[in-house]
């Protein structure tokens, strides 16, 4: 008797490590998404600063 109480203790550590696992790998899916929109956001507003220090150094140029 005290095998299966046993049994059942670790069935259930292991649905619940199980289920732990899931919301990781769902968390880990989502971490990644927004990591890769953060990265395209950030490559867009150095485009933009870059542009803007080109147009200074032109504007300096031109005085």
């Amino acid at each position: 008797m005290n095998n299966m109480s046993e049994l059942k203790s670790l069935e259930t550590k292991i649905d619940s490590i199980i289920q732990i696992c899931k919301r990781l790998t769902e968390e880990n899916k989502h971490l990644i998404s927004e990591r890769t929109a953060l990265l395209e956001k950030n490559s867009l507003a150095k485009t933009h600063i870059e542009d803007m220090i080109k147009r200074l150094k032109i504007m300096e140029e031109d005085q």
